[in-house]
């Protein structure tokens, strides 16, 4: 069985002591119950990966040992999914977590034309981040950032490889077809798809269209699918 995995954003050095933050101490000892003697694991979500034994529980100050440390490299091939924001923010929540999971390097939300919602709370949206990355024991947390405009994130992407999902009809490869780059950032859209304006927009910026598939996905839907191919490559 492994061991717990805590996340805390700054960590000292190997074989000094380390008080875990109030969140990480509380669910330690009165979620887990865990003891002073026992070992648990800590990532900084940068690619370190502390073994570590409790020196003293305390629900709000909980003392350990810094053991041992691996350290970790970020996969050759990023991946960046850019997704609009939804109307419904579990969807999008869900889709974070999963995105997570699957192992993207970065999640850029954007505001399009169609874009039904534009309420966003980073600080929550980190902390599903962080759980999805414990959950799934890994190193490295994605990055998230604030949304921008739609025709902000196409004129300033820097991406070797540069994709666009929508559904309208025109000429497009599979996403699956498509050979790796070193890295990759695809576009999903709101709920009503892009417009034929920013669909051009995209293609003029050097965007390549793609399909999904043969079926019309949710846009969450559609941003897992998109990360699971891309990871899978």
């Amino acid at each position: 069985m492994s061991l717990p995995y805590f996340f805390e954003s700054d960590t000292p050095e190997l074989h000094s002591l380390f008080t875990l933050s109030e969140d990480s101490s509380k669910h330690c000892t009165q979620v887990l119950r865990m003891k002073t003697g026992e070992a648990l694991q800590i990532t900084n979500g940068k690619g370190d990966l502390f073994k570590a034994s409790i020196v003293s529980e305390d629900k709000k100050r909980t003392v350990v040992k810094m053991e041992e440390c691996s350290k970790f490299t970020l996969p050759e091939k990023k991946i960046s999914i850019a997704i609009s924001l939804l109307k419904n923010a579990s969807r999008f929540e869900w889709f974070l977590e999963k995105a997570t999971e699957i192992g993207v390097h970065a999640i850029q939300p954007f505001i399009s034309s169609r874009t039904e919602h534009h309420r966003f709370r980073l600080d929550r949206m980190q902390g599903i981040l962080i759980a999805a990355m414990l959950q799934s024991q890994q190193s490295f947390l994605p990055e998230l950032a604030e949304p921008i405009p739609f025709t902000t994130l196409v004129s300033q992407s820097s991406f070797a490889q540069k994709l666009v999902a929508h559904c309208e009809n025109g000429s497009k490869e599979t996403l699956i077809s498509l050979a790796p780059a070193s890295s990759t950032q695809i576009l999903i859209g709101p709920e009503g798809d892009f417009t034929t304006e920013e669909i051009k927009l995209a293609m003029d910026m050097g965007y390549q269209p793609v399909s999904l598939g043969n079926t019309r996905l949710r846009t969450e839907t559609a941003g897992m699918v998109a990360a699971s191919i891309l990871a899978s490559r």
